[in-house]
């Protein structure tokens, strides 16, 4: 499987200057970010995906889509590989909100608040991270899968800090429960 950080969001560049959280919810993609977006779904262009996993986040739905236009393969919204509750960017948008932006995408199965409440441990993340690493390491081996995610989630699955819009190829079955 493959593993990609969505692309710079609107938080990440005002963040990663100050060091101050500057109170985004649900962040957009700045031009940067949907460059690297882009940039992602080329490296991605031969990779014969059958399955795409994407956070609810909107940096990840804006993230997915030039990967999507390459690829007309299942998608599925998962709740659970949400990013670590840590910042306001992290707030998440209703599902109905998200189905009128992304009306390609079924959000029905959400709850209306599918982002976790408050300050997220790194062992609740750790411990969705191993649900999901469990989920995928049994899928069916001809199955290629790319996760568009988050920076915490996919550290907590593989102890590797991906860049916005970096991608790293993944097999869950090669690794031990973190």
């Amino acid at each position: 499987m493959f593993l990609l950080r969505h692309g710079q969001s609107y938080f990440n560049l005002h963040f990663n200057a100050t060091r101050v959280d500057p109170g985004i919810h649900d962040p957009e993609l700045t031009p940067l970010g949907a460059r690297q977006a882009a940039a992602a779904a080329q490296r991605l262009a031969s990779a014969r995906l059958t399955h795409i996993i994407i956070s609810p986040f909107t940096r990840a739905l804006q993230t997915a889509q030039p990967v999507l236009a390459l690829h007309q393969v299942p998608v599925k919204i998962m709740a659970e590989v949400r990013e670590q509750a840590a910042f306001t960017c992290d707030i998440g948008s209703h599902p109905e909100v998200l189905a009128a932006r992304f009306p390609q995408h079924d959000f029905a199965h959400l709850p209306p608040q599918w982002w976790h409440a408050g300050v997220e441990t790194a062992e609740e993340t750790s411990a969705r991270a191993n649900a999901f690493r469990e989920v995928m390491a049994a899928r069916e081996t001809q199955a290629t899968t790319l996760l568009v995610g988050h920076w915490a989630f996919i550290q907590a699955l593989t102890g590797v800090a991906l860049e916005n819009g970096e991608i790293l190829q993944y097999e869950p079955s090669d690794h031990a429960q973190r």
